[in-house]
């Protein structure tokens, strides 16, 4: 995790043909693409080892980091530090996040706070 501002250290490189955003470089990382059905939500979370980086794929999502709600555009980033309370919802139609998880990915290191599907 360390110091690094991770939104800072997005590159972007501009080629003849159009260009491409780096997100990462030679670092540890998980990289999954997250999808929400319609209308649903997430558990309130946080993690102690990772720090997340979330790309609004589609239009709708919700994003909720330390009890601030955010309603993304496509393409938004909204970075996540280990420790931070987050909920990622839907506002109605499907949706999709990109997530790079930075630091050690473990599914166990999720500690819910709130859960609509009884999970804890």
């Amino acid at each position: 995790m360390g110091d690094i501002d991770r939104l800072g250290a997005i590159i972007r490189d501009e080629r003849p043909w159009g260009g491409f955003e780096r997100f990462t470089l030679n670092e540890v990382s998980t990289v999954k693409i997250i999808d929400v059905a319609p209308g649903q939500t997430l558990s309130l979370q946080r993690h102690k080892s990772r720090d997340e980086l979330w790309v609004a794929l589609d239009p709708g999502c919700v994003f909720e980091v330390d009890g601030r709600r955010h309603e993304p555009s496509v393409g938004d980033k909204v970075l996540i530090r280990a420790g931070q309370t987050h909920r990622l919802s839907s506002s109605g139609p499907a949706t999709r996040i990109l997530e790079i998880a930075f630091g050690h990915f473990d599914e166990d290191d999720i500690e819910r706070l709130e859960d609509a599907y009884g999970r804890s």
